[in-house]
Parts: structure tokens; C-alpha cells; sequence
């Protein structure tokens, strides 16, 4: 059980990256080969924040792979999509299908079998 907290601790940090990219890319405007622009993205906070997520989650990632056997820390990542289908829910006001609600139970359930 204790892979299965560190392991949603990772997941919801990298879920968290990928949600603050997405708000960071929809701040950024038209992508543009120059230096004012690349200059502008050093103060998106948005991007500086997905930054740091990604990083805090690439640390506990690298101490779950130390810790734990690899088979079963690597299906671990999967809870991301868990997080990820709940951020486009609440974050984005996407609409979630049924299917993809059954989708998500079958990840969550592997990954408890998985961490026993």
C-alpha cells in the first residue's frame, strides 16, 4: 500500500504538469521563433509552475523505481490518467463519456491488484 500512495502523490504531480502546460499554452499566444517571445515564456508563471511539478514528480518518480520491484512501479504511472480525466472534468468543463467513467474503473482496479 505504501507504492500505492507515493504512486498517487507522483501521478497527481505529473497530472498537475500537464494540466499547468495546457493553461500555460493557451496564455501563450501564437508560437513564434524569436527572442522576445522565448523572453516572455521566462516569466509564465504557468509554465514555471508545470516546471516544477514535473520535477518534484521526476524525483519521487526516481525513488519509486529505487524502492520498488519495476513491474510493479511502472503500471503505477497509469493512475496519471485517473487525475487527468478528473482535470478535464473540473479544470477544462469537458464532457466525459460513460465508457471512458468504465475505462478509468478498470485502471484503478489493476493498479490496486497490481500494489498487492
Amino acid at each position: 500500500m505504501r507504492l500505492l500512495l507515493i504512486s498517487i502523490i507522483q501521478s497527481l504531480l505529473l497530472c498537475g504538469g500537464q494540466v499547468l502546460l495546457k493553461l500555460a499554452l493557451q496564455r501563450m499566444g501564437a508560437f513564434i521563433w524569436s527572442a522576445d517571445f522565448l523572453l516572455r515564456q521566462l516569466t509564465n508563471w504557468w509554465l514555471l509552475l508545470c516546471g516544477i511539478c514535473y520535477g518534484c514528480a521526476t524525483l519521487l518518480w526516481l525513488y519509486i523505481i529505487k524502492t520498488f520491484p519495476f513491474s510493479m512501479a511502472y503500471p503505477m504511472i497509469s493512475l496519471s490518467y485517473v487525475f487527468g480525466m478528473l482535470a478535464a472534468i473540473f479544470v477544462f468543463h469537458e464532457q466525459v463519456p460513460a465508457v471512458r467513467w468504465l475505462g478509468v474503473l478498470f485502471i484503478m482496479a489493476g493498479c490496486v491488484l497490481i500494489a498487492k
